[in-house]
Order: structure tokens, then C-alpha cells, then sequence
């Protein structure tokens, strides 16, 4: 095998796939990423996988001799990533000398300057990546699918105790996608249009692990054009996403994931519209203090006055409050939250108001933008302790 091609290319891609490879392989080939030179469309597709998530990209290379090799991922990586730009010779040779006779494979990377080699595996011995055979594929454009995974990932939980929680619960309906995450304390769900409305009835569902889709998120932010379409594709325990000359591939969550509708208010008492930043700048100044002691920030709603006050007592350290501008329907409350929830869901409402929509001060309370995407962040209040 033999090519030549960017060292910006082939650095990239590797970086990309290599996320992919586990940091503790169960077996010696998985912590390769697979090498196929293609002579005939001049293209080279790297590929890392780990048994549970798989991800492919390819590249335009000038390939004069086509085959397949495993290389050693992280060495590949760490070289690659501090060659200096250009051309790089990439070459596969057998070990033939008597000192390395029998140890198989060698790669040499020539760049402009210097000559490294590396020894490699046959490709025989990695393992397939899921194709997804005789399965409908639902497209949806790329623009939509980042607004969906931004609008979600952040409300995934982080405990492998609740595995189906660590993902994000993919609902497709006739010309809608619908991505949910929840954590048990706090919910996001967000709406996306499909480019072609799927075939037939009924409705498929799906969890994807959260690191998966963040790998996805990566890999389509490095893709050129917005309006694009990824093919997604599901079967039983499978979910392949493909486009352009990527894929990612990976299994899915077993389990039951919670039925978050039933959660979600349908009438309310109250309404609070307010400007977004200006929300997220005083309540990343509250929580400076609210650090200090529980994270905790109350907001008390005055419809008298329009207006909302954020405040938070730390004991023994000290206190701070402020005041601002909004539109509110309802009696007066104070309600309380964890800061870093609320923040967190705030940052991913995509407009410049948002609503406040609320009962009481211990029941679910929805923020919703106003205007634009349909998301829906459900917080859950904290008790207030006198």
C-alpha cells in the first residue's frame, strides 16, 4: 500500500477517530484505527471502534497502491498531530529483515522533513463496523440535528447507575424528530422538523448513549454545509448515522426510558417573560455566593412591579440580590433552584426572551424560547429553608 496526502488531512481525521478507540482495549486490535486506501476513487476512510461505538471518516489522498492496514491509534495521533504541514508519503512494508522477521507489518510516514516508522497489525482483524441492512432511513438535515443534540445533551445524567438516563431518548414521528434528556432533575425536549417525512405509520424510539451523539456533535461541526442531509438509520440495538463520507455507528440504551410527557405542566398560574442574557449574566453573578454555600438561588416574581429579584444568602460569607425588568401575569411567589440547572438549561434556550411558566413553588417549572425552536427545559424547584 501506498499514498500521499495532507498532513492537516490525515491529522484531523485521525483525531476524530481516534475518539473512538477505548483507553483499556479488550483485545489488541481495538486500539488501532483501521487505514483503507481506496486506488480507484483516490479516497481514504480511517475507522475507530471500540465494540460499542464505531466511527468512519474518509479523505481525498492520492493513492497509488489501494490497501487496508490497522495502525496504532494514539501513536498514530501523537506523530501525525506534530508533523509539520504538507505532504506526507505513507507506505506499508513487510518486516523482512532476519532481526524483525516475522513481526509482521510497517508503516513509514515520510513527511517533508525526517522518516518515522511504526509497526503495524493486519487489517483482517478488526472488526466490522454495524451496517444497518434492509432499514428505512430517516433524513434530516444537519442544521436540525445540531439544534436537537445541543438543545439535549447538557440534560443527560452523568450516573452509569441509570444507564438509560445517560442518554438521549430519540422519538421519531411522521415529519418530526423529538429529542429528550432528562438527569431526574431536570428535563429538555426539543422538536426538529425532518427533511422527508417518514414512510408509513407509527413511530420508532430509540436511546443513544450521550457519548455517541457528543462524538456526532464533534464530527458535524467540522462539516461544510448546514443544509446537508444525515441518513440515520435504527434497528435492534444499532443506530447508524451516515453523510458525506462519514458514519457514526453505535448500540443502544436497553431499558425503559421514563415517560417524560406526563411530566410537563399543562396549565399554569403564572408567566414570567424576560430578556434571556440579561437573565444569565445577573444569575452568573448570583452565583458567585450561591457557590459558596448549596448552589442555591432564589427568585422572587413581583407583579406589582414587573420585575424579578434573584437573591442568595451564604452564611457566614455574605449576601447579594438583584433586580430585573419583566413581564408578569399571576400572583407574587418566591421559588428557589439549583443554580447550575437553571443556568445550564438558560444558556440553551435559542432566543433573546424566554418564559417562565409556573405553579407553585415546589412544582415542575418550563422555559420555554420565545419564538424559534421548539424546546421545552423543565426545571425542578428546591425547598426554600428559613
Amino acid at each position: 500500500m501506498k499514498l500521499v496526502c495532507a498532513q492537516s488531512d490525515l491529522s484531523t481525521n485521525l483525531s476524530l477517530v481516534s475518539r473512538a478507540v477505548p483507553s483499556r482495549p479488550t483485545h489488541p486490535i481495538l486500539a488501532n484505527v483501521l487505514l483503507q486506501a481506496d486506488a480507484q476513487t483516490n479516497q481514504v476512510s480511517l475507522t475507530a471502534f471500540d465494540l460499542s461505538l464505531g466511527i468512519r471518516t474518509s479523505f481525498n489522498a492520492e493513492v497509488w497502491v489501494g490497501g487496508a492496514i490497522a495502525l496504532p491509534a494514539k501513536l498514530l495521533v501523537d506523530i501525525t498531530s506534530r508533523l509539520p504541514e504538507g505532504e506526507i508519503t505513507l507506505e506499508v512494508e513487510s518486516a523482512t529483515d532476519p532481526e524483525n522477521a516475522g513481526e509482521g507489518l510497517i508503516v513509514t510516514l515520510t513527511p517533508k522533513s525526517g522518516r518515522y516508522q511504526v509497526r503495524a497489525m493486519g487489517a483482517e482483524e478488526f472488526p466490522e463496523l454495524p451496517i444497518i441492512e434492509n432499514a428505512e432511513a430517516l433524513h434530516l438535515t444537519t442544521a436540525a440535528l445540531i439544534e436537537g443534540l445541543r438543545g439535549s445533551l447538557f440534560a443527560t445524567s452523568g450516573d452509569e447507575t441509570k444507564q438509560v438516563l445517560t442518554g438521549v431518548h430519540l422519538t421519531v414521528k411522521q415529519d418530526t424528530l423529538e429529542f429528550a434528556a432528562t438527569d431526574g432533575h431536570r428535563l429538555a425536549v426539543v422538536e426538529t422538523t425532518n427533511e422527508r417525512p417518514l414512510g408509513g405509520s407509527g413511530q420508532l424510539e430509540v436511546t443513544v448513549p450521550a457519548r455517541a451523539l457528543r462524538e456526532l456533535q464533534r464530527m458535524l461541526a467540522h462539516s461544510s454545509a448546514s443544509e446537508e442531509t444525515v441518513a440515520l438509520y435504527f434497528d435492534q440495538g444499532q443506530v447508524v448515522f451516515a453523510w458525506q463520507n462519514q458514519r457514526l455507528a453505535s448500540r443502544t440504551l436497553e431499558g425503559q426510558y421514563p415517560a417524560y410527557r406526563q411530566l410537563i405542566p399543562r396549565q399554569f398560574e403564572r408567566q414570567v417573560t424576560v430578556e434571556r442574557r440579561q437573565f444569565i449574566s445577573t444569575l452568573e453573578r448570583i452565583a458567585v455566593l450561591a457557590d459558596q454555600k448549596n448552589n442555591i438561588v432564589k427568585v422572587s416574581i413581583d407583579q406589582a412591579a414587573q420585575e424579578i429579584t434573584l437573591s442568595c444568602e451564604a452564611q457566614d460569607v455574605g449576601s447579594g440580590r438583584e433586580s430585573m425588568p419583566a413581564m408578569i401575569s399571576g400572583e407574587n411567589i418566591d421559588i428557589a433552584f439549583n443554580v447550575k440547572y437553571l443556568m445550564e438549561g438558560l444558556k440553551e434556550l435559542p432566543s433573546s426572551e424566554i418564559q417562565m411558566h409556573l405553579n407553585q413553588s415546589l412544582t415542575p417549572v418550563i422555559f420555554t424560547p420565545l419564538g424559534g425552536l421548539k424546546m421545552t427545559y423543565l426545571a425542578m424547584p428546591v425547598q426554600l429553608r428559613n
